[in-house]
């Protein structure tokens, strides 16, 4: 039978670079330019370090899949597409958010 849906969890291993801590106290800068953005902050907590060198992390990835598509979601980075390959025309129809 055709167009059957399967959705999983798995651990998947992801080059990531890892973070400083978040600021103790909450940031209410409304006029910031940071890499184009700009805005209230508050209430996410701000990170001032991002590390120079990947390491390997495990995130959890949620994965569907049908006749047509297979797809990865990572809910721990905000429950981003992190991989989509359209099986039909057999590539990738996104662009993935780490390559």
């Amino acid at each position: 039978m055709r167009n059957k849906v399967k959705v999983w969890k798995e651990i998947v291993k992801i080059p990531s670079y890892e973070t400083g801590q978040s600021e103790k106290n909450p940031v209410f800068l409304e006029k910031r330019v940071y890499q184009g953005s700009s805005g209230s902050v508050y209430p996410y907590p701000v990170i001032e370090k991002i590390f120079d060198e990947k390491k390997d992390k495990e995130w959890q990835g949620v994965f569907l899949e049908n006749d047509f598509v297979k797809i990865m979601i990572l809910p721990e980075l905000g429950g981003t597409v992190q991989m989509d390959y359209d099986k039909t025309k057999q590539r990738h129809f996104f662009m993935a958010g780490t390559q």
